[in-house]
């Protein structure tokens, strides 16, 4: 079994079995994993998804409403209602063709599940749906899509966040604890950002500045994309002066998202801070070599003392890779272990 578990789990997930997680081949390094896992080619088959746009806000400043779009793959007319809804929130700069958000819908709709791809706002090339920015607290997001999916007749829906999306995905569901809708069955985070404030820093180690300077690009090009469809909302002065996250959520997603300052974020948004208000059965996902993401002792300390929460902590798997032997699989360990705690929810 995995190294680190919840010793008090929640009848709905003792039923949950999984294997340990063994590295691949030359990939014991959470360096390599990482660059591995998110990168290397995949074939994936999926049918044509139907588009869902979920408004989330109302209009601002003379704008339209910010919408969020959603890449739906529904089971059949007959049996779509019953069957466990997954709703797929990625990570920062990922979107919902991302590779492990396809990776889980296509092990997802194959075992029978509706699958629901989001992106977040401005996300996956729709920033002219959102006048505004897109961060690590809008859970807000998650909730819109939610009530969607209920008023569409969804009974069943468990949500899965990776990275980021996992933030958004227990923010949401820990903000509500005992009074979340009772058509949320299962939460699930792999690598979840659960502790803003040093992950971020930890992103401005030397050993991780070519994470960084990913993000940070593909970040800058974004606001620089807001600032042509919206002039009168975004400024691209200053952005020159970026050099770190740190540096872009105290200029970019304080001042358009509404805090003081980046640590003001940080402490606002972090969902550490209601994983112990979880009250359905949840899956949490953590490599203890990821380069970047940092848990706090009092995080970790939480998650083991839920009984809702089924804790599996590795010593290897990068963030968002965990690549095993691909033997009689396609050797992503987070993905097959996933599916096998969406199916003990389901039933």
């Amino acid at each position: 079994m995995a190294c680190e578990t919840s010793d008090n789990a929640s009848p709905a997930t003792t039923v949950f079995e999984w294997q340990d997680f063994i590295p691949r081949r030359g990939l014991r390094n959470g360096h390599l994993q990482t660059i591995a896992g998110n990168f290397l080619p995949r074939r994936l088959t999926l049918p044509e998804p139907t588009s869902l746009l979920v408004e989330v806000e109302g209009p601002v400043a003379g704008y339209g409403p910010t919408q969020v779009l959603c890449h739906c793959h529904w089971q059949s007319e007959g049996v779509r209602a019953q069957r466990l809804t997954v709703v797929l929130v990625h990570g920062l700069e990922g979107s919902s063709s991302s590779q492990y958000v396809l990776g889980n819908a296509a092990r997802a709709w194959n075992a029978g599940m509706n699958v629901v791809r989001m992106n977040m706002r401005s996300c996956g090339g729709t920033e002219e749906l959102s006048p505004t920015i897109y961060h690590s607290g809008r859970s807000e997001d998650v909730a819109a899509v939610v009530e969607a999916l209920v008023a569409h007749g969804a009974e069943a829906i468990a949500l899965v966040g990776y990275s980021m999306g996992g933030n958004l995905v227990l923010k949401y569901a820990g903000e509500l604890g005992a009074d979340l809708r009772p058509e949320v069955r299962a939460l699930a985070g792999v690598s979840p950002l659960l502790d803003l404030a040093p992950s971020s820093d930890a992103l401005h180690e030397f050993q991780n500045r070519v994470y960084e300077r990913r993000f940070l690009r593909a970040m800058l090009a974004r606001v620089r994309r807001k600032a042509k469809l919206f002039p009168e909302l975004y400024s691209t002065q200053g952005l020159e002066t970026i050099r770190s996250m740190r540096d872009f959520d105290g200029q970019i997603v304080a001042r358009y998202g509404g805090f003081r300052d980046a640590d003001d974020y940080y402490a606002s948004v972090a969902s550490s801070q209601w994983v112990a208000s979880l009250s359905v059965p949840t899956l949490i996902i953590h490599s203890l070599d990821d380069p970047f993401l940092r848990m706090l002792p009092e995080t970790r300390n939480s998650l083991l003392t839920n009984p809702h929460i089924r804790y599996l902590e590795t010593k290897h798997g990068g963030h968002c890779a965990f690549l095993e032997p691909a033997i009689n699989d396609d050797g992503y360990w987070a993905e097959k272990t996933l599916l096998n705690f969406l199916q003990s929810v389901a039933v």
